[in-house]
């Protein structure tokens, strides 16, 4: 199954999220570092709904999964 690129913007506003360059600055700069104990969609930044979007595209290896990849990444960064 092929799996469709998806931009670091589309899933912000997937996950109902202002997506231009500088509000997605300012959100991981607001909520970075997550520790590394705490999963992606476990972390105090997410609603139940986005958290639940997060956990789903992980476990489901879904085609969010690579650019959820990317925003867990960018949100280990201290």
């Amino acid at each position: 199954m092929e799996h469709p690129d998806h931009p670091f913007t589309e899933l912000f506003e997937q996950l109902g999220l202002a997506s231009d360059h500088a509000a997605i600055k300012r959100f991981i700069d607001r909520h970075a570092p997550i520790p590394e104990e705490i999963a992606l969609p476990d972390a105090p930044c997410w609603n139940e709904g986005q958290a639940e979007f997060l956990r789903e595209a992980l476990q489901e290896d879904a085609d969010w999964a690579e650019v959820v990849d990317h925003l867990d990444a960018s949100l280990r960064k201290g």
